[in-house]
């Protein structure tokens, strides 16, 4: 076994990694850019090297710099964890050269996996079945159209390099074939140097099932059951959960089966999950499955896997990397009950799931969940790397008693000083198609209106939020010699602001009233502690999140209640305040990010939602469009520029 391994990752994988490597006894290094240098990852290894500036082209892609840390360090192996290099099989042969340990599968497996189209090929060879399309060579646009109009639309535009939903794209109409084949293209050439792509049939009712399967070098290949991951948006995973919902012993024997010889056929050494595409539409079926792609690395996902099995996966990675047979058979692995993931991101999701950044002034897990998570109160979410916050994980002995811990750990999670998923999280582990197991690929965008809906503020709500902004405790602050404490306090929401004044009568009852001692509402038993603050209130005892911090000059409350998150801000008196709002003549960045495309010129004409800017965060896209009919009179920015979020990007004049 390995004394010393260097992780060449960041963030939660990073973490996840070294947490087993410690148990182990295994010694770990850390990688780190400057946007890192104090990240929790680097903080929990025994050892650290910088590796460059914080884009990842300079720091987390550079093999060769990640090597020479390996070797300076005494490490004798490298994880890559997921995403970056992990998927490279140039680097797998760099570290192998260097007379280093890759934990992972070989270079020729992920070269075999690594294009979406030949890894095809070699599947019908292996008997597993794939999804009717083109998976050739020929890239002309036209010829793509053609085979396109052969497929029957809809179809699914694909890069054949990487995953994670980047350069893909579903075209439902001919018309709209070469503007989607344009972006995908752009988007596979950027987060993957790749711009080819593969059509593929789209299914209507999508369901998308994978399988964990794990080899050794010693002949051995086993699956450790089935994920479901059908809960997505823009492609990417949002919850999933093991095992899959629906699923019968037939068509387990049939996808497994599948799955262990598409890795057979290359000869898999290590953990790697097989994507099949699922048809939805009804019951699963022995014939209603298709090989999507083949992951050859350690998933997001995995800890769904590991709680229904009792199996660490990193350390049977790390086992099987040195040489040793697979620590497991397929005789010694079981299902266990169910479990569920599900991602927390900074991220706006009623703008449309918009990377967010900020900084994580508060954060704070259930402790019935297992929180896997890269970050710390105190850390930032920068525009350089993917979001996440944590993964929050629930096992019970069932699916029901499973999802039930999953909306109780979501409920008392709180994050505060960026935007996040949260509440959409909660919404979608508390939706009633979902309960029932009612899963496909089309979901949440089918029920996106539903699963967004603002939540109302409740005076009860403000009340909390009025006691966090005084930091009053009404159970030692409410006595007075002769009547009532009371206390005022203006409070901005949204683009309201709030007047109210709280009155307290002892024994920790509180009144929230309005300026003109109008009731809004009335506490009783009222409990603050650093972070939380509970109440009794028509009899029921209520619980909240709360976090106060400092935001430049304003007192910053954000409130956690009944699933959703109420940010409240305490203006300076000193400081003023304008209320601008955005102007309906300018197209602003929504987000941190690079211009990939300028659609317009100066002084042309425009239409009211036509596209006219592209720019891409985070490696995915986002089209801006103009405002309104007119006259483009100035563009701010220019292909490649970096832009920050709320920079006037193009402003627009009347058409005389």
């Amino acid at each position: 076994m390995f004394s010393k391994i260097l992780i060449a990752n960041r963030g939660e994988i990073a973490c996840r990694v070294m947490q087993t490597a410690t148990q182990m006894g295994i010694k770990t290094v850390a990688v780190y850019s400057d946007a890192d240098a104090s990240s929790r990852h680097v903080a929990m290894a025994d050892e650290a090297v910088r590796i460059g500036p914080a884009p990842v082209g300079e720091s987390y892609l550079k093999g060769d710099i990640i090597i020479a840390a390996a070797l300076q360090t005494g490490a004798q192996a490298i994880h890559p964890g997921y995403g970056f290099l992990s998927e490279n099989p140039d680097f797998v042969e760099a570290v192998e050269a260097a007379g280093l340990t890759f934990i992972g599968p070989s270079a020729k497996a992920i070269r075999a996996m690594g294009l979406k189209d030949a890894a095809k090929a070699l599947m019908v060879k292996a008997g597993v079945p794939v999804v009717p399309g083109y998976h050739g060579e020929n890239q002309d646009a036209a010829f793509l159209k053609t085979q396109a109009d052969e497929i029957g639309y809809p179809v699914l535009i694909k890069a054949r390099a990487g995953g994670g939903g980047k350069g893909m794209r579903l075209v439902e109409k001919p018309e709209d074939f070469a503007s989607a084949l344009e972006s995908a293209a752009r988007e596979g050439k950027s987060a993957f140097g790749d711009a080819a792509v593969l059509i593929e049939r789209y299914i209507t009712s999508p369901r998308h099932i994978e399988v964990q399967v794990f080899g050794d070098s010693h002949g051995n290949v086993v699956h450790l059951y089935e994920r479901d991951c059908s809960l997505q948006r823009r492609h990417q995973k949002v919850i999933e959960e093991a095992p899959a919902p629906g699923m019968t012993d037939d068509v387990r024997a049939a996808m497994t089966d599948a799955a262990v010889k598409a890795a057979q056929a290359i000869d898999y050494v290590g953990a790697g999950t097989i994507e099949f595409i699922v048809d939805g539409s009804g019951a699963l079926r022995t014939d209603g499955f298709w090989f999507m792609e083949m992951n050859t690395r350690l998933q997001v996902e995995h800890p769904v896997t590991e709680a229904i099995t009792g199996k660490d996966l990193v350390a049977a990675q790390l086992r099987v990397a040195a040489g040793e047979p697979l620590p497991f058979s397929q005789a010694d692995l079981s299902i266990n009950g169910h479990a569920f993931e599900a991602r927390l991101y900074a991220e706006d999701v009623p703008a449309g799931f918009l990377p967010a950044t900020g900084h994580i002034a508060h954060l704070a897990f259930s402790d019935i969940a297992r929180n896997d998570s890269g970050v710390r109160a105190g850390d930032d979410i920068t525009p350089y790397y993917d979001p996440m916050v944590a993964k929050v994980i629930t096992h019970g002995a069932n699916r029901a008693e499973a999802l039930l811990r999953l909306s109780a750990a979501l409920g008392d999670t709180h994050v505060a000083g960026t935007v996040t998923n949260l509440s959409f999280l909660q919404a979608l582990a508390a939706h009633e198609g979902f309960k029932k197991g009612e899963v496909n690929t089309g979901l949440i965008a089918d029920e996106i209106d539903h699963l967004t809906l603002p939540a109302a503020l409740s005076d009860e709500v403000t009340a909390i939020a009025t006691l966090a902004a005084l930091n009053i405790n009404p159970q030692t602050d409410g006595w007075r010699l002769w009547g009532e404490a009371s206390h005022t306090v203006c409070l901005r929401f949204a683009d309201e602001l709030l007047e109210r004044k709280i009155i307290l009568s002892g024994a920790g009852a509180a009144r929230l009233t309005m300026p003109d001692g109008t009731l809004c509402a009335a506490l009783d038993n009222v409990v603050r502690t650093q972070d939380s603050c509970s109440f009794m209130m028509d009899s029921q005892r209520r619980s909240a999140r709360v976090a106060t911090f400092m935001r430049g000059n304003e007192t910053v409350v954000s409130v956690h209640f009944n699933g959703h998150t109420f940010e409240f801000t305490r203006p300076d008196p000193l400081s003023g305040r304008s209320d601008d709002k955005l102007s309906a003549s300018a197209v602003i960045a929504p987000m941190t990010g690079v211009v990939r495309l300028v659609n317009v010129a100066e002084k042309s004409k425009v239409e009211a939602g036509q596209r006219v800017i592209v720019i891409e965060a985070m490696k995915m896209e986002m089209a801006l469009e103009a405002p309104r009919d007119g006259i483009v009179a100035a563009i701010s920015c220019k292909v490649g520029q970096a832009v920050e979020s709320g920079s006037i990007l193009l402003q627009l004049e009347e058409d005389e």
